[in-house]
């Protein structure tokens, strides 16, 4: 692990590094492969720096050198040996745990060693269910939990070494932002290979496994039928009338079901739709996006009539990256793409491929006209000579956006 090389990743460890020696558990969630290991190994050598004499030990539950950990007790028995552990009265040892959800009831042995002053703990993990269900209840607010995404248009660009430019940006569509993409061959059918392994891990090993799956085919099948409506509203009756249309005998409580299991282990993102003037949020008709673009086309091949829907999943990328709460808005008959709401500030947002004519024009900016209040207002679209202001509405292209 010490000897990988990473590229630094500023936007989490700046989040990370307060925190850094206090007697909180740093919990990093996220998707499989999106770099979680990479953010320990910078806060690690951060440690390092600070103290020269620092007790460092890391865990990888992927590593089969650590196969014999199974469960908690396993967790203290390594912990505890001298090999490992010199003594609270040698300073702080930092302990850092990835893919901690892989060790049985780790939570149990996590609450042990807090009571011990000397012990600071980041851990790692690929299931949302179980980091803030378990350390809920074990550990009462003790932890603070920092989600880790795949890579940011900016990101892609450095770590690719790429100059932003339309080429650029359409790469990135295609292929998303999974950190390993750099040390692979540029081209297509190599990088969907690396990626629908990744997809077939989280699938067999933090769905199907962990959950006892017993319609494995009816969830790829779901995960297929997620990639073609990104961007949709997605109610009980459109699951219904599809499963209906696949012959499928699954009720849609079920479905709801594997719905939350798959946004569990951070494959898709659900985005509840919220009303603006009376800030009520509806509990039914959510959309879905994906975490990594990438992912999304390595289930289902990449076409430019899905140009919009891959607009809009990025543009939700990049606001959750950034901080915002994200809801779907909803003003009488019409449907605001994204409220994104940000130290109580709140921008309104449609997303469109080309303000083409002047039916597009009046859709997506009449949209936004409509609101009345004088919240930040902004149309973003492929318009690569989009600037400008009308009545009060940025005209935004979306790689300025992305970049901003």
């Amino acid at each position: 692990m010490n000897n990988k090389k990473y590229i630094p990743r500023p936007l989490y460890f700046n989040k990370i590094e307060p925190f850094i020696g206090t007697g909180l558990i740093k919990v990093l969630s996220g998707q499989r492969r999106v770099g979680k290991s990479y953010v320990l190994l910078q806060v690690m050598d951060e440690i390092r720096k600070r103290d020269h004499q620092a007790t460092i030990i890391y865990i990888n539950k992927e590593d089969y050198r650590f196969e014999s950990i199974k469960d908690h007790n396993d967790l203290m028995s390594y912990l505890e040996s001298p090999d490992h552990y010199r003594g609270s009265d040698k300073g702080k040892t930092y302990l850092f745990i990835d893919e901690v959800q892989e060790i049985n009831q780790f939570e149990l042995a996590i609450r042990s060693l807090l009571a011990v002053d000397s012990w600071d703990i980041y851990i790692t993990g690929s299931n949302a269910m179980l980091l803030s269900g378990e350390l809920a209840t074990q550990l009462g607010g003790r932890f603070i939990q920092i989600r880790i995404h795949a890579l940011s248009y900016p990101e892609f660009l450095q770590f690719h070494q790429l100059h932003e430019s339309a080429d650029a940006f359409l790469l990135y569509i295609r292929w998303g932002g999974m950190p390993h993409l750099i040390n692979l061959r540029k081209d297509d059918a190599v990088v969907y290979e690396y990626l629908r392994n990744i997809h077939n891990s989280i699938i067999l090993r933090d769905v199907i496994a962990r959950f006892n799956i017993r319609n494995v085919g009816f969830l790829q099948d779901l995960i297929n039928y997620l990639a073609d409506i990104t961007g949709s509203v997605l109610s009980a009756k459109r699951i219904s009338d599809y499963l209906k249309s696949q012959k499928i005998n699954l009720t849609p409580k079920l479905v709801l079901e594997y719905l939350t299991y798959l946004e569990s282990v951070y494959l898709v993102d659900r985005v509840k739709r919220m009303e603006v003037a009376g800030k009520k949020i509806f509990e039914i008709g959510d959309k879905f996006f994906f975490e990594d673009l990438g992912m999304r086309h390595a289930t289902i091949p990449f076409q430019q009539k899905d140009i919009g829907k891959a607009l809009e999943n990025l543009v939700y990328h990049h606001l959750v990256i950034n901080g915002n709460q994200v809801y779907v808005g909803k003003h009488g008959d019409r449907e605001i793409d994204f409220i994104a709401i940000k130290n109580e500030d709140k921008t309104y947002i449609q997303v469109a491929y080309l303000i083409a004519d002047d039916k597009t024009h009046e859709r997506e900016f009449g949209n936004l006209l409509a609101i009345p209040d004088n919240c930040t207002k902004i149309v973003v679209s492929m318009d690569e000579t989009a600037t400008g202001n009308y009545k009060g509405i940025e005209h935004l292209s979306i790689r300025k956006f992305l970049m901003n």
